[in-house]
This record gives C-alpha cells, structure tokens and sequence, in this order.
C-alpha cells in the first residue's frame, strides 16, 4: 500500500489498484475548489495516466457532511475583467476534462454538500455515487451569485439530463437531496454514509475487470434525453424558458440569460466548442455589475452569521448562549403558527402554544400539518420524520407548562397593554430565566418592557410573513436587554435557519421603518392620478419582487395601518400617510385574505386594480409619470430613512442595512442593497433629486443631514 500527503488533496494506493484521493482544504471549514486544488491534482494526474499500477481513481471527502461546497468565491470575486474570469474557468476545464478524457475509470464518492464546483467535479467523473446523508445536497448555485455553472457545469447537465429538468436546476439554483438527484441521473447510485467507501471501491473494481461497462457508462443516454435534444424541439424550450425568465427578471439579471445563450450555442456542438463559448459567457459574467453586487451579499450574509454577538460599535461580546430546550408561543395567528412551524422543523426544541380559544390552536395545528404533508410529498421528509417533528407541538388555552420555557415569543396584535399584560402573566410564573420577546413590527421594546420585573430579559424577534419562506429575523434590543438575552435570541435564530440582524430599539425598528415611507410615497402618487398598477409595475421592473401597492395587500391593509400611527407619532410629518387606508378599511377592503384591497382577487384577471376603487377613493384625475419619476418618488424616501437608521445607530453598520433590506422587504439583491446603491449611484445625485423633490412636494422628502456632509466630504457608506 502506498501513500502519499499533500496539502489539500493526499492520496492511497490499495492492492486492487485502486487510487483514492480525499480532498480536505486545509484552514476551511468545508472544501472549496480553489487554485490550489486545481494545481495538485493536475501535478497527480500525470502519475496517474503513467502509473500501470493505478488502475483506477475515487474522489472523497475528507471533511465530515461535505464533499465540495462550491468554487472559491474569493478568487472569483478578485477577477476585475471577463479575461481573468475566462482563464479561472479554463484552467478548471482542463482538470475536468484530463478526468473525463481518461482511460481509467474516476468515481466520485460523494457524502453531505456537493454543490457547484463540486457537483462540476462529480460531472467528469464516470460514475457519481452518492449517500442517503440527510445533508447531502447536489445542485449548481451559481445563479445566485450572478453567475452560470462555468466548471463544465451548463454544458454537461443540459446533455445528461432531461432538458426541461436542466433548465429548472441551472436557472434556480435548486438544490437536491440524493433521492432525487438520483431519480434525475444527476448521479448514478445511493448508500448509506457507512458504506459508501465500500461501495465505491466495488464500482471501481467493476470498471478494472470488465473495461467495457465503462464505455457503455460514458455513452447512455436516454430516448426521452434524446428527442429533447433535437434542434427544433430544444430551441423552442429554450425559447419558452427565455420568455420566464424575462417575465420574472424583466432582464434585470444577466446570468439566466447567459445560462439559455451557453445551452442554445452548445447543445448541438462539439464539447470542446460548447465548453469554450461557456467559459467566455462565465468571464462576462464575473465582470459584471450585478455579479459583484450578489457576491458581495454572499461574503456579507456569511461574516454576518459567523459573527457572535456585537453588543455596541465598540465594545464586541462574546457569550455562550443559552440553549432553547422548550419555546413557548403566545397566539395561534398566522405569524406564531409560523414561527412553531419552523421551530419545529429546524431546531430540536419542543413547542407550546397558548391563544384564548380552541380554534386558535386548531388553525396552528392544521397549519403545521399542511406544512409537514407537503415536505412529505416532496420526499424532503418521510413520514416517520414529519410526525416526529409534528409530535413535539401542543397547545393549551391557559399557561400550563410555560414555566419551563426557556423562550417565550408573543405573536399577537399591536397593542400595547395586552403585551405587557401577557409579560406580566409570563413574570409571575417566577422562572428568572425565561427569555420574553415580542414579535412586534413596531411598538418599540422599551415600551414594552417599562413595567418588567426583569427587563434585562426582554427583547424583539421581528419575523416576516409568511415565516416559513422570508429568511430575515430582526433582533431588536432596547438599552435594559442583557448580552446573554441577545446572544441566545440570535442564537436560536439561526438555528430556526433566518439571518439574523441585530438592531437598536424605536419604532419600526430598521426594515418597518423604511418600508412605510416607501409605502405611503405609492399611495400619496396614486391620489395625485397615477395609476396603481403602474405604481406596481414600474417597481417590479426596477427590480423589486412585488410593488409597493400589492405588497400592502399581500401583508394586510389593517396590519399596515396599525403600524402607521406609531411611526407617524415618532417621527412625524415624513411618516404622514395619505390617509387612503383608513377610507380602504371602512370600505372592507383588507387585502388580498378577504379577496379584496387595491386589487380584486375575485376578478379575472386577478392582478388587475378594482376600477371602482378610484371613485371610492375620490380620485378623478389621471397622470401619465415616467417609471423613472416613479421609482425615485418611491424609492428615495426609503433611501433616506436608511441614512437616518444609520446616523441613529438602530442599524450597527450599511451592511446590516444593506441585508435587512434585501432580505426583509425583497430590495433588489444586484443593486446591493440601500447603501451600496446609494455608493453607486452616488450620495450627490439622490441628495440633489431629494432637494428638488422636497421643493415640489414638501418635508418628506427632505434630506437627511449625513447625507448632506457625505456629499460635502465626498464620503461612501462602504469606505
């Protein structure tokens, strides 16, 4: 037996001959394809061809629940122009392809992450055999990041796979556990985790004594794969996915397109032809604006969630927190149905939940059902797992067993006296350590906790709806909160899987607050004659995923305003509304859960503006504004209100404003969030457009003063 140390790959010779080569990149929590991955395997790959006594090759991890997570995002990101992203790629195609081209068979033993990069890896190999590990996930992300699969990836999934099956994969950047990769033929074969070395080396013996099944293996293909690769058939495919894709992103984002250019090109193409217009696509790609944008929320989002806890600008504190055995929910409303929904699903806690009738914790129940059935239909989950989780659940109309919650979240209305009631309920169950958050969108904490016996324990958990698909969670601490409160809140967010950002106390908090002014700047341009749907429309072509008028009836026209008149008390005349929901409200337009608001969903079309709403509205005149006049009316307020939390230090820093943003209200990810758009466009030009807007129409639109001195001093948020 022979053996052989490197840095990032070492390598074993067994008797059979068989050469397995673990891949573990030294000083990374999980393996990354970088430059030097590449650089000693092609120094093996030559021993490798000439060496009689290798056989054949295995790739595997040697990192636990990881084969691959993904290139070097870094190296990536370092490429300034579409050259230097052009030659990453190809020195990454001359890797794959010495694999792919060779006579000894390669298998890749594939256990937990095997994402981009590492999924391109597995593609030139021969035969791709994978675990039934619960984390082992397959896919191509790259589009999240503004990028196509450049590693060989595009070209060679759209000829293994099914066409459609494909496109779905590369464009959405899905990820797939084993079972359905395997029911795709993304890879070949799943084992249990305990045998997948034994089973590798099986495969691997196989292709040494009967050479010809690894020529049959390299040639199959599929009829179905077949007709779907016929020129008239797969461009009109393409063609339909191109118009999605347009329908959706109204071109907002390169890569998908990008993604349809490299397959039309190269599907019917030499490889060597397909590969080389890919790695020139992906070049372009990295080079681009929206790239840079998505790449840096990536680094952004991942120094975020590796971060402690920070408890001031200046003072960092690290504390270990408290673990959540047992989370108490008071209010079987959608939100705490959504938070024990996901509580249930990604931490181990057990979930109590208290409302004031039976049919509060009925309709929780059944939410909860709904969820697990559907993860069983979509074999994320069996059956057996699904009601494990489901079993950890139980409800109560009085507060038995919420002594022994270690966190306790109230999801009810905005009022302030029944949350402080409900706290003083929770206090008087004498447990000195139970943590008490508020789900609240705007009553600031301090309130809330003015009549505490133990203020230290208490804090915001602001979730967005629908809880189970919005990733962020906004931790609000008001100045009495202790740094283990916090420490454990941001703790357990994460776990529940949210991002987590952590913000001063007031009201709104950060993303509430610079989501009204966006709001009521809609609403006040729809009574002056704009048309609502062009409101909407305009701003979904700016990028948004919904516009500001059908935002406020997918959340609820009643919920928005009761969160209006607490910011209008706080901050005054630029928080004033328009008044349009109070006369919504008193007309039973509530939004889309009653079928009803701007918008009539009992109608068809369903997103069409209920033409009688103008007349109810009094609104007789009509304006014909360009979309660019609209989205800055709309959007420069927000903008503002984001230098404002900023100066107050609700926000800790632009990038904690940038990923509430993107995340909480669906700020458009390639613009990079508030603050990296304000750098970009330039702090002089929105200050100068807010100027002559405050002229026209008044103080909501006044400048905020560090917005002005950013100018003066020729400042960017992100020095």
């Amino acid at each position: 037996m022979k053996k052989n140390n490197s840095t990032a790959l070492s390598t074993e010779l067994d008797g059979d001959g068989i050469y397995t080569i673990t891949i573990n990149v030294q000083q990374e929590s999980m393996n990354i394809f970088n430059r030097q991955v590449m650089e000693e395997f092609t120094l093996l790959a030559e021993d490798i061809d000439k060496n009689n006594n290798i056989k054949a090759v295995i790739f595997v991890s040697g990192k636990t629940d990881c084969f691959i997570a993904g290139a070097d995002i870094s190296m990536l990101q370092q490429a300034q122009t579409a050259e230097e992203g052009t030659a990453i790629v190809q020195q990454a195609h001359t890797m794959l392809q010495t694999i792919a081209n060779s006579k000894k068979p390669y298998i890749a033993a594939i256990d937990g992450i095997c994402l981009g990069a590492g999924y391109e890896l597995s593609l030139a190999c021969h035969y791709r055999i994978a675990t039934n590990n619960p984390k082992t996930k397959i896919g191509l992300p790259e589009v999240m990041l503004g990028l196509l699969p450049g590693a060989t990836g595009t070209t060679k999934l759209s000829r293994l796979i099914p066409l459609p099956a494909a496109l779905d994969i590369i464009l959405t950047g899905k990820q797939l556990d084993a079972k359905r990769a395997l029911c795709l033929g993304m890879i070949d074969e799943v084992v249990p985790a305990s045998i997948l070395i034994h089973a590798a080396k099986k495969v691997a013996r196989k292709f040494i004594f009967n050479p010809l099944t690894l020529i049959s293996c390299r040639k199959k293909s599929s009829l179905q794969q077949h007709l779907l690769t016929l020129p008239f058939i797969s461009h009109a495919i393409i063609y339909t996915a191109r118009r999605q894709v347009l329908k959706k992103t109204y071109g907002n984002y390169p890569a998908p397109l990008a993604i349809l250019d490299v397959i039309k090109y190269g599907l019917h193409k030499p490889i060597s032809k397909a590969l080389a217009y890919e790695a020139q696509k992906f070049g372009e790609l990295t080079a681009s604006a929206e790239a840079k944008q998505l790449m840096g929320i990536y680094f952004a989002t991942t120094e975020l969630k590796k971060e402690s806890f920070i408890a001031s600008k200046t003072s960092p504190t690290t504390l270990s927190a408290t673990g959540i055995s047992t989370l108490g929910i008071l209010g079987g409303g959608l939100m705490g149905a959504g938070i024990a929904t996901i509580s249930l699903d990604k931490t181990t806690a057990s979930v109590r939940m208290k409302d004031i009738c039976h049919d509060g914790i009925l309709s929780a129940q059944q939410h909860i059902d709904k969820y697990y059935k559907n993860r069983v239909k979509r074999r994320i989950l069996s059956a057996e797992q699904a009601k494990q989780k489901g079993n950890r659940f139980t409800g109560t109309l009085d507060y038995s067993g919420f002594a022994q919650c270690d966190l306790i979240i109230e999801a009810v209305f905005e009022d302030l006296t029944v949350k402080q009631d409900m706290l003083a309920d929770i206090e008087a169950l004498g447990n000195s350590n139970t943590i008490f958050a508020s789900n609240t969108s705007s009553i600031p904490i301090k309130n809330i906790a003015a009549k505490a016996k133990r203020p230290e324990n208490i804090i915001g958990m602001h979730y967005f709806s629908p809880v189970e698909k919005m990733p962020l969670l906004e931790i609000i601490k008001h100045a009495g909160t202790s740094d283990k409160t916090i420490a454990t809140a941001v703790n357990f967010g994460r776990q529940q899987g949210k991002t987590v950002i952590v913000v001063d106390d007031g009201a709104g908090f950060y993303v509430n607050r610079i989501l009204v002014p966006y709001i009521n700047a809609a609403m006040q341009l729809g009574m002056d004659g704009v048309a609502f749907d062009k409101i909407d429309q305009a701003l979904t072509r700016f990028g948004f995923p919904v516009g500001p008028i059908k935002l406020l009836d997918e959340v609820g026209i009643d919920i928005g305003s009761k969160i209006q008149p607490i910011l209008e008390k706080a901050f005054g005349e630029r928080m004033q509304s328009c008044g349009i929901q109070e006369t919504l409200i008193a007309n039973g337009r509530l939004g889309k859960k009653v079928k009803k608001g701007f918008y009539d969903y009992s109608r068809k079309p369903k997103n069409s503006i209920d033409p009688s709403l103008y007349k109810e509205l009094n609104i007789h005149k009509k304006i014909d504004m360009d979309e660019e006049t609209i989205v800055e009316r709309c959007l420069y307020p927000m903008l503002n209100e984001a230098a404002y939390c900023l100066a107050e230090n609700i926000i800790q820093s632009p990038r904690d404003g940038d990923i509430g943003a993107i995340f909480g209200i669906g700020f458009p990810p390639f613009l990079g969030g508030p603050f990296r758009y304000m750098d970009n466009i330039g702090t002089e030009h929105i200050v100068a457009k807010l100027n002559t807007y405050e002229e026209q129409h008044g103080i909501y639109y006044k400048a905020e003063k560090n917005l002005e001195k950013h100018v003066f001093n020729n400042n960017t948020f992100y020095s």
